[in-house]
């Protein structure tokens, strides 16, 4: 039906090269707008952590691919000589079981703090993304691993920064905000909404000696125009209240 999209859709020995980069260059794209959405609205695998799993399974798919069209077409005479074993088996399943196997690495990376702050999503996305260039690289396809690197650093160093300037601006925010007693709760929220701030959530967590401070995770949106500076500056001006910090 795309016509023009045609040469994407194989490759060959003559253009496996651009047509790699072209795929993994849509993948990464399409997988950052996904997490972009995700990362505006505050969840915990944002902006890199999408475009990091969209552009390592592409580079998968490319690998199975390429071992498919390298076990029917230039290792035909090697297998013959070897025995004349099955040809058409799916060589990409070996590869798969690495794949499932990085779980178990990419969960341990994964902590929820005491905050309730989820961190190490991105570490498990670059280990499995990581996992791909070598099952590429392990079969020959340096061209991919090598693109796949290059796509995989650029995400994990640069947009790193874009993330952060986005997030900024964003108007969903959490804030960690630290209080001499409980019932300062009450004034802490009298204060946000009298700005005009919509509340999503609350979760108090209380301390265990009662000389400690207590602390509560607000879950919150900014009115248009006003700034994550000037929330935090209206909440940490309410009496008893401690600390304060954007999650």
């Amino acid at each position: 039906m795309l016509g023009f999209l045609d040469p994407l859709r194989t490759i060959t020995a003559d253009n496996s090269v651009w047509v790699a980069l072209l795929r993994l260059s849509i993948a990464a794209f399409c997988g950052g707008c996904v997490g972009l959405e995700r990362g505006k609205k505050r969840r915990p695998a944002g902006f890199r952590t999408h475009m990091l799993v969209c552009l390592a399974a592409a580079l998968a798919m490319i690998i199975s691919q390429y071992l498919t069209m390298m076990v029917s077409e230039y290792w035909d005479g090697l297998v013959a000589v070897q025995g004349g074993g099955n040809k058409y088996t799916d060589v990409s399943r070996f590869g798969a079981q690495c794949i499932n196997g990085i779980g178990f690495l990419g969960a341990g990376t994964v902590i929820v703090t005491g905050r309730q702050q989820v961190k190490g999503l991105t570490t498990a996305a670059g280990l499995w993304a990581s996992t791909c260039m070598g099952l590429a690289v392990g079969a020959g396809f340096v061209e991919g691993a090598v693109i796949g690197c290059a796509l995989i650093v650029l995400t994990i160093t640069l947009f790193n920064h874009l993330e952060r300037r986005i997030l900024n601006r964003a108007r969903n925010v959490n804030f960690h905000i630290e209080f001499a007693h409980v019932d300062d709760v009450g004034a802490v929220i009298s204060a946000i909404k009298a700005q005009d701030i919509r509340i999503f959530d609350v979760e108090i967590h209380k301390s265990k000696t009662p000389d400690s401070n207590q602390s509560a995770v607000f879950s919150i949106r900014l009115p248009k125009r006003m700034s994550h500076a000037s929330a935090m500056s209206v909440i940490a001006g309410v009496e008893n209240v401690r600390a304060i910090e954007e999650l």
